[in-house]
């Protein structure tokens, strides 16, 4: 199964709204990764993993949340192959080194290198070029 795209984000989830509302509409699937902040789980998964469970999940209201324990942190690798194969590009937020993805009302710049200049597209248009091969962000 190929790997997503993955592009670094400044902005949070919500700033990507019009991407989300495309990519749902054109049956592609994209993922959020946030390495910024801190993973809180909800209490009873926190509560049984404190208590020694490897891993905790809640499921229902169509989506599930899982909580696992780690013994370092977090291996980028790892959390792509274990959370988001299947999709097509991975915004995250909190690590740089990938290209650039910032939004704005009706576009998406993509800052393929530092320091250059965006290049923006209509979300329509950035999901087509990930569907190009080699396209990889």
């Amino acid at each position: 199964m190929r790997l997503p795209h993955l592009y670094s984000v400044g902005a949070g989830p919500e700033a990507f709204a019009e991407l989300w509302q495309a990519a749902a509409a054109a049956g592609v699937r994209l993922g959020w990764l946030d390495l910024e902040g801190p993973a809180e789980p909800p209490g009873p998964l926190a509560g049984a993993v404190g208590l020694g469970a490897a891993k905790a999940v809640a499921a229902g209201g169509r989506r599930t949340v899982a909580v696992k324990r780690l013994a370092g942190e977090p291996v980028l690798r790892d959390l792509v192959r274990e959370h988001f194969l299947g999709c097509a590009a991975l915004l995250v937020r909190g690590r740089a080194g990938f290209p650039r993805l910032e939004a704005r009302p009706g576009g998406l710049g993509e800052v393929s290198m530092e320091g250059a200049a965006p290049v923006w597209l209509a979300p329509d248009a950035f999901l087509a070029r990930l569907r190009r091969p080699r396209a990889r962000g």
